[in-house]
């Protein structure tokens, strides 16, 4: 361990040992005062350069004395410079050098005590040792191993140093080796290389180490390791272990590792058996390693190893110790004197210990009191304790370097007892039961007796007593007596006693009953003591207790006292007076009285006279008499000599008499000294008296000082003895100098210098000024003092005092070493080198001088020259008679080191990078490195260089290379001597490059919510160096909370433009992307991140904390909080809240619900006393999120309505039945009704009703005592709990009433329709009121009452509504994308009822299997998500009123994005193929939109009819295999999706068995195949050509021949405001019939901005089927063409109904950078007014595409429209100023059209404008849409109007009217075959105007005119 100067830091070559006494002691009783810091430190080493300083491991509170010893016991002094105890118990032990060593004070034991009142303490033994500095050297050497085995690197370090040094770490080639992989470095330093390569042997190996206490690290030399190809051999063993003793817990490692070939089984064996299986038994490639271990760990292991060669094995012996640990217990006993004390010492851990026991850190000496028993002396037995025995008593045990201890203070006082506790007096009746206790303390803890009386009481049934001994050592005792009679009085006395002594109390206990006295007993008193006489009274009560004594009344003088109770004490009782009879009298009555008499005897104990000891001399006769002058007769004297019986023989002689002894000494010496006691008894005591005898005697020498020699540094010790008594104080004195003592000074005594106990003077550290005369005096106060002088004479040891530690010479230059040694002469000073003695006549390079300088010797060792085995220690040795010295010089020896040793360790295109090791420094620090290059054809002179490379640095990249060239390579080093010379030079070649540029044109497009479409471009050229492999693309979400990672997907290149979509991405999160090219060498640098964020989703997830609270019988209050960030996906819009009625039998209220931004809102105008159902969703951009789960509230109850249904009948002549039904709104719970009566009573005071009252289960009622034939007004009203409610209508009837006057009195006639028949439907009454019955929906309409009679008519007309299920709703689709279709729809009529909501059902295609959605009533669009991709759904939708569920509305078809997979003809399907394998690259895959779930590749030889199959998931790469040699292969491909299967064939050849290709396979038919081959492709081509030229012809004659029809015709005119011709001109197509409308489009409206190739913004036009007010119109967006949705395949079967669609118009206008904008135009019929709604939409507008369902996509749908004429005028006039659509050429791109009478929809387009040939007349409006795109410049001059074609229906009437605001105005008529005639009576006249009218609409590229064909154009 390695301790700092002035260090508290400590460490233990032996761990922890022993136990701690601090815890202990502190948590047992916080009064002790002893305690160790830390008794484990048992061992510190510290380096001679440094020092140490070690604090006291013991302590006490309050604060101990501190000491410290050696083990010796010697205390320890301070030496000047060498070692000092400081004031705080710390031992520091200062830097010394070599000379200075002293093996007392640097190499030994030591001890610390602590010290105060509770006792003292001492640590275990610590061992201190210095360690020099000395030379050594580490080395490794050489190994050979053989290829895929294991070497193993020894570093030997020198014995003399192995204790201390340990290795830190190997390097390689100068890189610290890491451990891992095949290098492994083992818990002693071991360097393990497992599966040796041949690369091994190109580096060198080197070990660090490091001293532990010097610090100072050493490297070894570089080994090699020599590797050969494998060979068969035997095991041999390379590292192997013997006998290991190590601490339990700790790991150890038994290495054991062999070489051979094959490579050797290794097999480990414990006691002969096989390991156990134990997890922490570990086999690794370095041995066995065994991890925490135990003490059955121990045993004998056995190594084998063992090939098909031999075998080999080594054993050893691992010995597992447990760390020994005492516990002494008690920790803490305080006790009496003369008790017995046991202290047990419990050891664990390893056996074999040894015990010894200390007190007061002395060893405990066995003797009459102590004792130490058990088999290993753990027991430490004290008996009879006396108080010298207290104090700390110590148990150590040690085993071999292991000390453990613990301690236990001891504690001894006077333990007398004493009653601390006591009863009282009492009185108690016979039988009654009482208890008496007794406490008493004492040490040890005293026993306690009880007596009634001074008599025992006996232990029987009635006295039961019990004692126990409380945790504070207090003896309890209690005395029970269960049924106490008279005898049982008396007084009680308890006794505690132990073996120190006795104390007692007593009290009395009456006992009810005639008194009595008990016989007493004769007392015998000791005179000069008191006495107490107790009178033995039993029974209670009595008058009082007397005593007399010679018929005296007592007490008669001041000794004597008469107690209550009775009793008499007699102090300081006297012969003379005291003894005698008593009398004990008892008064029991007044007159009468009883008595007991008691004698007392009286004894006298023995009095000695005083007597002393005179003064004496030896020599002296002595005569000492012990006299008693008073005692009883007989008197027994006996003498005692310092406690023990004086023993015949001894010089003295005892005489004893009747009543004296005398002690005579003839002839008096010194051991007569000591205390001598006189002691005298008889019966009634014993006494003694002691007295000391002081023998005198001068003293004198018994060794006389002489004059002695002293080494320097060494201990001296100047005799001198003495005696005498009392003992002779001796004291020293010093004369300094060797002349005549001037005079003598006491010397001070100190650490160093210290008066032995035989009065001899011990200088511990003997130093020069030490040299002179010293006294040795003593004296004792008898006679004279004595005194002796002697002479000290020092003698200097050799001594090195100047050398130099470290010095450096410069390799070939001389070099001088100096050393300078001091003391007695002569001194021989000897070189060394090394440990080889320098001899200058043997080698010629070394010269010795030596000189003397005074006092001092100087030599001079000459190196000439300097050579680098001069790098090493020098030592010089002075050498004198009285002791040697050594210094060490350290010699540098510096020159140029060696050249660097370089190795290419990577080559690239333009670097490389190069490693070199550098051997030999020169002894000096490298400060740098140069390396050059330069092409090989060149010569140095043109090289380049990198100079001035950091020392630190072990290899280097040269950069800038040029790829593909020749280089050559040398490095030099630099020290501070000079440069080396150049290395070895190294010729390398350069590799290919990677791509130096990144891919161009990088952009983003969101394509869903999900996903990104990336395309690029590749990079330059002159940056890919070489061919582009493929494309990394980086991307990562850029919103705040990610992690900023990127994530990577690789694609493989196709061409020079490529696309990647990123699926699977957060909504509407932003995206960073970069994109990397790579090819064979590597991969690019990145393109710059472009951002682009996924588009907006709905919310997924619901509001949180919907919460609904009932306010009033209407209101309601929804609150709610926002739904996580993180699940919006979009920006928040706001929020819905959906709800509906809950009726009590299960029917659902309308569905209606609130928009609101807020978190809260309060519904108004509920249903009273309703269940409702809560819903809340939040809605973004995108549409509405999820809903929150259905939440239930009911509110409050209110006064019902009023009852339904009321009817009354008369039962009798005098009362009326009346009947009703519930109210329709109880609005709560129908306590019960109120039934009212009242009789209008003509001309009679209004009176108030009568009132009955029924249960609320009865709805009829009889009221009685009417008067007959009166009229009576009844009505009924509910109450609940709020109230009465509301009453019903007052019932006389229910008709449609019809009162007519009249003279005559008419007739009345009822007609509907012109007609009504009268049935038990219908009834007529006499009065005229028409009742009906079983009201049915036929029975709405307009009924006529017509009153007739002679002389005329009357009529009026009543309007009756009846309510039914709503009409079924007008259903369209407005959006698709991948996983969702939104749809919309238009309500049709509600049945006389409110909507309460929709049912949505939906279903894939070819499935029955339909779900549903039930919907608001105040939605107008859903929704439908999670779908699958690329697959077409089938969807119906219900209404619901009250009245109940409405017809479902015509099934529509939509599709989902995405279409099955395709394979790209530019992907290179074969990436290899040669004769058995062929390799397929399947990422020519495109998924078309949909994840593709798997491809299926079928493959045979061609000609054969069975398919081999393969299948997989991926579409990466994919092998055939097994295939034959030089065979042409068919394959053919299946990929699908969701959306389908994509197949794709075609053939390959195998390669032959050299590698070569073969042939094709010639077709059988001849050299003719390729012209029928010719033909085949040509002759379609040809016939194409024709028909399209025909078809142009056609067109154009029938377009030449409506223009010369319209020519020639008369036009009529309309309004006119300006020409047709001209820049303002301006067209309006007006749809005649019931829809007509106006849409003016003027050529500014198509004004040229910007080229044709920007982006369009579009004008939509929609007109409706039917008449329809309210709601925006919805476009479809994927409605399958050119059939019907339902009858689609002919599997199908047709349905009669036709889907209703809006007819959709778009004009788009490119524009360069506004983004596009649709404008719709939507006709209604508002009354008889017709006009144009336009609006803004924020979709985008795109033309369609060949593919027909991609075209359906490019539908547009409104997202908001308004619903007023006023709004949607001011939007499009707004739209005018903005779009400006000027010289545009409108192209149709897609209709849908509708036909009542057809199974057909058809879609038209630019394609095929023939396609809608086979439509008849439609009845229904449909969907068509056309761009508008800027004119070519040779149309510029064309006609400047543009006709926009508006949808009409043609049930209504075949005749559109063009109206023109110029010269003309036609009417063209439809001629039913859909061609476009002009109307007979109004045609248009043949002016040019009219053909610039009409031109523009001709030119549209969809045919309007083709025959059989006239769509909702006009």
């Amino acid at each position: 361990c390695w301790v700092e100067r002035l260090s508290l830091l400590f460490c233990s070559d032996h761990g922890v040992l022993g136990n701690s006494a601090f815890s202990a002691a502190h948590t047992e009783d916080v009064g002790t005062s002893l305690y160790f810091v830390n008794d484990s430190i048992q061992q510190v080493t510290f380096s001679s350069t440094v020092g140490v300083v070690i604090p006291c491991p013991a302590a006490g509170s309050p604060s101990a004395v501190l000491r410290w010893y050696l083990a010796t016991g010697d205390d320890i002094y301070d030496v000047p410079h060498i070692r000092h105890v400081h004031a705080n118990g710390t031992l520091q032990l200062y830097p010394f050098s070599p000379s200075a060593f002293n093996s007392f004070i640097h190499d030994n034991d030591y001890f610390c005590t602590a010290e105060n009142s509770a006792g003292k303490i001492r640590s275990p033994n610590i061992r201190v040792k210095a360690v020099f500095r000395e030379p050594y050297t580490v080395r490794v050497e050489d190994q050979r191993s053989m290829r895929g085995n294991v070497a193993v690197f020894k570093c030997l370090i020198p014995s003399s140093v192995q204790e201390y040094v340990s290795v830190v770490s190997w390097e390689k080639d100068t890189v610290s080796i890491i451990p891992e992989n095949r290098f492994f470095i083992t818990s002693y330093g071991g360097l393990y290389i497992s599966d040796v390569q041949k690369e091994d042997a190109l580096s060198t190996y080197r070990c660090i180490t490091k001293h532990k206490y010097s610090g100072e690290t050493r490297q070894s030399n570089g080994a090699r390791l020599s590797v050969s190809d494998p060979a068969e051999s035997i095991p041999t063993m390379l590292d192997s272990f013997q006998s290991r003793e190590v601490r339990a817990g700790r790991l150890v490692e038994l290495p054991c590792i062999a070489s051979g070939y094959p490579n050797p089984a290794i097999r480990w064996l414990k006691d002969g058996r096989p390991l156990p299986a134990d997890g922490r038994w570990a086999k690794r490639i370095t041995g066995l390693s065994i991890a925490d271990l135990r003490v059955e760990d121990s045993g004998t292991y056995i190594c084998e190893v063992t090939n098909t060669f031999g075998s080999a094995e080594v054993t050893g012996t691992l010995t597992v110790i447990d760390p020994l640990r005492v516990t002494l217990t008690p920790k803490k006993l305080k006790t009496g004197i003369g008790s017995t004390v046991i202290l047990s010492c419990a050891l664990s851990g390893s056996p074999e210990y040894v015990i010894r026991w200390y007190r007061n850190t002395d060893l405990v000496v066995v003797d009459d009191f102590i004792s130490i028993r058990g088999i290993s002396n753990e027991t430490l037995l004290i008996t009879a304790a006396q108080k010298s025995h207290s104090g700390a008593y110590q148990c150590f045990a040690t085993r071999k370097s292991q000390t453990a201890q613990d301690f236990s203070i001891i504690m001894l006082e006077d333990g007398t007892p004493r009653i601390v506790s006591s009863f009282s007096e009492k009185v108690v009746n016979p039988g009654e039961q009482f208890s008496l206790m007794c406490a008493a303390k004492g040490a040890p803890p005293p026993t306690v007796t009880w007596a009634l009386d001074d008599e025992p009481i006996p232990r029987d049934n009635g006295h039961r007593t019990n004692q126990y001994t409380m945790s504070d050592g207090t003896t309890v005792s209690h005395m029970n007596v269960t049924s106490p009679q008279i005898k049982d009085g008396g007084v009680y006395r308890c006794t505690a006693r132990n073996s120190v002594g006795s104390a007692e109390y007593q009290a009395r206990i009456n006992v009810r009953g005639p008194p009595s006295i008990r016989a007493m007993k004769n007392i015998t008193a000791v005179a000069g003591r008191d006495t107490f006489i107790n009178c033995r009274v039993i029974g209670y009560p009595y008058y009082s207790i007397k005593w007399y004594k010679d018929s005296l009344l007592l007490p008669d003088n001041h000794r004597q006292v008469v107690f209550e109770n009775g009793t008499l004490k007699l102090m300081d009782v006297q012969k003379g007076m005291d003894e005698g009879e008593y009398l004990c009298s008892v008064l029991i009555q007044p007159q009468l009285s009883i008595s007991q008499s008691v004698h007392v005897t009286v004894k006298v104990p023995p009095l000695i006279q005083p007597f002393e000891f005179p003064p004496a001399s030896i020599g002296q006769l002595l005569y000492i008499p012990c006299v008693v002058s008073s005692g009883d007769m007989p008197i027994h004297i006996t003498w005692r000599k310092d406690g023990h019986v004086i023993l015949s023989g001894s010089g003295v002689t005892i005489e004893s008499k009747e009543f004296m002894s005398s002690l005579q000494i003839s002839s008096v010496s010194l051991k007569h000294n000591g205390n001598y006691t006189c002691i005298a008894s008889n019966a009634a005591a014993t006494v003694s008296r002691e007295r000391q005898l002081i023998v005198r005697v001068p003293p004198r020498f018994v060794v006389q000082p002489n004059n002695q020699d002293g080494i320097y540094g060494k201990a001296g010790v100047l005799n001198c003895s003495v005696d005498g008594y009392p003992p002779p104080k001796v004291m020293w004195k010093h004369a300094k100098g060797s002349g005549n003592p001037q005079q003598y000074h006491p010397i001070p005594l100190t650490g160093r210098i210290q008066i032995l106990p035989n009065s001899s003077l011990l200088i511990r550290h003997v130093l020069e000024e030490d040299i002179g005369y010293y006294l040795c005096q003593a004296s004792n106060g008898v006679g004279t003092d004595i005194s002796k002088s002697m002479f000290l004479t020092v003698k200097i040891p050799a001594m090195i005092t100047s050398h130099p530690n470290t010095t450096i010479a410069i390799k070939g230059q001389s070099k001088e070493l100096n050393c300078t040694a001091r003391g007695e002469r002569p001194i021989i000073i000897r070189w060394e080198k090394g440990d080889t003695v320098i001899d200058p006549d043997r080698n010629m390079r070394y010269a010795i001088a030596t000189k003397d300088n005074g006092d001092e010797v100087i030599s001079t060792l000459k190196l000439k020259p300097a050579d680098r085995g001069d790098s090493v220690f020098f030592s010089c040795h002075a050498i004198n008679s009285y002791g040697e010295d050594r210094g060490l010089i350290q010699l540098t020896v510096q020159e140029p080191p060696d050249p660097p040793e370089l190795e290419i360790r990577e080559v690239k295109a333009r670097s490389m990078n190069l490693r070199w090791t550098q051997r030999f420094d020169g002894n000096s620090i490298i400060t740098g490195f140069d390396i050059e290059y330069k092409n090989k054809s060149d010569s140095w002179d043109f090289k380049q260089s990198t100079r001035n490379i950091s020392p630190t640095i072990n290899q280097a990249n040269i950069v800038d290379l040029h790829p593909a060239s020749v280089y050559s390579i040398r490095m030099y080093s630099f020290n501070k001597i000079g440069r080396s010379e150049p290395s070895k030079e190294l010729t390398i070649s350069t590799e290919e490059a990677a791509p130096d540029g990144p891919p161009m044109d990088v952009t983003l497009q969101p394509m869903t919510s999900q996903s990104i479409q990336v395309t690029w471009k590749a990079p330059k050229k002159e940056l890919q160096n070489g061919v582009i492999r493929g494309y990394q693309i980086g991307y990562r979400e850029n919103s705040p909370g990610s992690n900023g990672q990127y994530s990577i997907v690789e694609m493989k290149a196709t061409g020079d433009s490529e696309v990647y979509t990123l699926d699977n991405l957060k909504k509407f999160a932003q995206y960073g992307v970069v994109v990397q090219a790579f090819n064979r060498a590597g991969t690019g640098p990145s393109s710059s991140e472009i951002n682009a964020t996924t588009l907006e989703d709905v919310p997924s997830q619901p509001p949180e904390n919907v919460r609904a609270i009932s306010i009033t019988s209407d209101v309601a209050v929804i609150s709610w909080s926002e739904p996580p960030r993180s699940t919006l996906n979009g920006v928040l819009k706001g929020y819905r809240v959906i709800f509906w009625s809950l009726y009590m039998d299960g029917e659902w209220g309308e569905m209606q619900n609130i928009t609101t931004t807020r978190e809260r809102v309060e519904l108004r105008g509920m249903e009273k006393f309703t269940n409702y159902s809560v819903q809340v969703l939040a809605y973004t951009q995108a549409g509405d999120g999820v809903r929150s789960s259905v939440l239930y509230i009911q509110t409050k109850e209110d006064i019902p309505g009023p009852p339904a249904g009321i009817k009354a009948v008369p039962s009798s002549a005098s009362s009326v039945v009346v009947s009703w039904l519930p109210p329709a709104k109880p609005n709560g719970i129908i306590r019960k009704y109120t039934i009212f009566c009242s009789s209008p009573g003509s001309g009679q005071p209004v009176r108030a009703p009568s009132e009955y009252e029924t249960s609320p289960d009865q709805l009829f009622y009889r009221i009685a005592h009417l008067n007959r034939g009166q009229q009576y007004m009844l009505w009924v009203a509910a109450v609940t709990s709020a109230g009465r409610g509301n009453i019903s209508e007052k019932c006389i009837s229910v008709w449609l009433p019809c009162n007519s006057v009249g003279e005559p009195v008419p007739a009345i006639k009822w007609t509907k329709d012109r007609y009504l028949t009268v049935d038990g439907h219908r009834l007529i009454q006499a009065n005229g009121t028409l009742v009906l019955r079983s009201v049915k929906a036929e029975d709405s309409g307009y009924y006529t009452c017509t009153a007739t009679n002679t002389w005329g008519f009357d009529t009026i007309i009543i309007n009756l509504l009846v309510q039914v299920p709503p009409d079924q709703p007008r259903l369209t689709v407005s959006k698709t994308s991948a996983s969702s279709i939104t749809l919309a729809w238009i309500p049709g009529d509600n049945g006389g009822s409110s909507i309460r909501g929709f049912v949505l059902q939906y279903s894939v295609d070819n499935s029955e299997e339909w779900k549903d959605v039930f919907i608001s009533s105040s939605e107008r669009s859903f929704k439908l998500e999670s779908l699958k991709c690329g697959t077409w759904y089938k969807v119906k939708l219900a209404a619901k009123n009250s009245v109940g569920a409405g017809r479902i509305s015509e099934i529509i078809e939509a599709k989902t994005h995405g279409r099955e997979p395709s394979f790209s003809k530019d992907q290179h399907l074969f990436t290899h193929i040669n004769s058995t394998h062929a390799r397929l690259n399947l990422q020519g895959w495109s998924s078309g939109g949909c994840p593709i779930t798997a491809i299926v590749l079928e493959y045979r030889p061609k000609g054969n009819w069975g398919w081999q199959s393969l299948r997989t998931n991926s579409s990466g790469e994919v092998f055939l295999t097994e295939l034959r040699e030089a065979t042409w292969y068919e394959l053919r491909m299946k990929a699908c999706n969701s959306a389908g299967c994509g197949n794709e064939s075609t053939q390959f050849a195998t390669l032959d068995y050299d590698g070569s290709t073969i042939p094709p396979i010639k077709s059988a038919q001849g050299e003719g195949d390729d012209v029928k081959k010719l033909f085949t492709i040509a002759c379609p081509i040809i016939l194409a050509t024709l028909g399209v030229a025909l078809l142009f012809i056609i067109r154009k004659k029938r377009k030449e021949k409506r223009l010369k029809r319209l020519r020639g015709e008369r036009v009529s005119w309309a309004q006119t405001s300006r020409p047709c011709y001209g820049k303002s001109s301006e067209l309006q197509l007006l749809p005649t019939g019931d829809d007509k409308a106006t849409i003016p489009v003027t050529d500014t409206e198509f004004s040229q901005a910007v080229n044709p190739q920007s982006f369009c913004t579009g004008v939509s036009l929609h007109h409706p089927a039917l008449i329809q007010n309210t709601g925006p119109l919805i476009d479809m967006s994927d409605i399958r063409p050119g059939t019907n949705p339902v009858s689609r395949k002919s599997v199908k079967s047709a349905h009669s109904t036709r889907n209703r669609y809006s007819s959709q118009w778009t004009l788009t206008k490119c524009q360069a950078s506004t983004p596009a904008r649709t404008l719709t135009s939507d006709w209604r019929t508002v009354g008889s007014q017709h006009g144009i709604t336009v609006t803004e939409s924020d979709s985008y507008s795109a033309s369609l595409s060949q593919d027909t369902d991609k075209g359906r996509n490019s539908m547009v749908s409104t997202e908001s429209a308004s619903s007023t004429y006023e709004e949607l005028a001011r939007a499009y006039e707004h739209a005018k100023l903005e779009e400006q659509l000027q010289h545009a050429k409108f192209e149709i791109t897609e209709c849908f059209i509708s036909d009542s009478s057809s199974d057909q929809m058809t879609t038209g387009t630019t394609d095929n404008a023939d396609s809608m040939t086979s439509m008849s007349t439609p009845s229904e409006p449909g969907i068509c849409r056309f761009t508008a795109s800027p004119p070519k410049p040779q149309d510029s001059e064309r006609g400047k109007s543009v006709a926009v074609p508006i949808p009409h229906r043609a049930s209504k009437s075949k005749l559109s009217q063009i109206r023109c605001r110029g010269r003309a105005r036609c009417f063209l008529q439809s001629d039913g075959r859909g061609e476009l005639l002009p109307d007979v009576s109004s045609c248009c006249t043949p002016v040019p105007d009219v053909a610039s009218c009409v031109t523009p609409l001709l030119h549209i590229s969809f045919q309007m005119c083709t025959r059989n064909s006239w769509p909702h154009l006009f």
